[in-house]
């Protein structure tokens, strides 16, 4: 059996069975959390989400890109959400390469190098900032004055506010 059809099976199990409120798009809580596609993120269980409470965006990283912006403005101007929640977390496996070390694999491997940004870092608080001041500078999001960020300890379960320079 492969992952897909496990995953299928656990799928036909739970239908109609998770609650939570599916009735529209627009997340309840109003808020989008980015976040890395880590596993050990456990996004729901993390924050105690219920279906249809928040929008929930993953990528490499839990880093602002184009993407994740061009996501946001779509969760904002469309459907509702007003505050945006990073977290990004310990041991992430951005921080441990670099750009042109995963650019120079993939061309090895391809003949191609891409021209996307990896987005790899060493601190993970400093990456966090860096997502931070992306988002409050972003011309596309009109709903600024609730934007936090946080790292996760993958290994305990804590978070820690990240505070941009000038906050608090």
């Amino acid at each position: 059996m492969t992952a897909i059809d496990e995953l299928l099976e656990r799928n036909a199990a739970l239908v109609d069975r998770t609650r939570g409120d599916r009735s529209s798009a627009s997340p309840s809580l109003h808020i989008a959390v980015l976040t890395c596609m880590d596993a050990r993120i456990r996004v729901f269980e993390l924050f105690g989400l219920q279906q249809g409470e928040a929008h929930v965006l993953r990528n490499g990283g839990g880093v602002v890109t184009d993407d994740v912006i061009r996501s946001l403005a779509l969760s904002q101007r469309k459907l509702g959400t007003r505050e945006i929640m990073l977290v990004q977390h310990t041991s992430c496996g951005l921080s441990m390469t670099t750009d042109d070390e995963f650019k120079d694999e993939l061309e090895a491997d391809t003949g191609l190098r891409p021209t996307w940004a990896v987005e790899a870092f060493r601190e993970v608080k400093d990456s966090v900032r860096t997502s931070l001041a992306r988002l409050r500078h972003s011309v596309f999001l009109p709903y600024k004055d609730n934007i936090r960020g946080f790292v996760y300890d993958v290994h305990n379960g804590a978070l820690h506010e990240v505070l941009s320079p000038g906050q608090g």
